[in-house]
Order: C-alpha cells, then structure tokens, then sequence
C-alpha cells in the first residue's frame, strides 16, 4: 500500500512511463489504483518515429504489470513523508501484511 499511496500524492502531476516494450510516454497522471495501473492525460511518446501509431492517442491507460520505471520530478516526491510512511509499514506485525 506504500506504493498507492505514494502515487496517489502525485496524481495532477507530471510523470514519465517507461513500459516493458520499451515504450517511454510522459504526461499527467490522472488516477493511480491498488494495482499500480495508470490513467495519463496529455501524453506525448519520446520516440515517435519508432511508435507512429502512438502520436494520435492523448490518453491512455496503464497496467501496472507492463510499468518498468515511472519518473518524477524530485520537488513533486516529498521525501519525509515517504520515509515515515515506510518506517511505519515495516514496523507493522507480519500477519497484518
């Protein structure tokens, strides 16, 4: 749940997905779920030439299983607050995970 709530705090913002085909699109995230699956608007591919059936789509949805990397901005990533939120996950009981 780490994860998802991290992400959570960077929906409006701006990211970039690196899929396991290789495909690297950017835009807006606009919605994140338990599954790590991702709604971006305004996306543009950073290799259109290799992906020209790409340049048409603005809007796409994410499986998380094909994410390989997401990228953020460091000022959108408020690091105190991940930090406390995985102190507290990893001082959960085991049998609550």
């Amino acid at each position: 749940m780490l994860f998802y709530s991290f992400f959570k705090t960077l929906i409006g913002k701006p990211v970039v997905v690196e899929l396991k085909n290789d495909l690297i699109m950017s835009g807006s995230l606009v919605s994140v779920d338990q599954f790590l699956n991702l709604k971006l608007d305004k996306i543009k591919v950073q290799d259109e030439a290799k992906y020209p059936h790409m340049i048409a789509i603005k809007t796409c949805f994410i499986r998380g299983s094909v994410v390989r990397y997401v990228q953020m901005a460091a000022t959108d990533v408020d690091t105190a607050l991940l930090q406390d939120a995985a102190r507290k996950e990893a001082h959960q009981p085991s049998s609550s995970r």
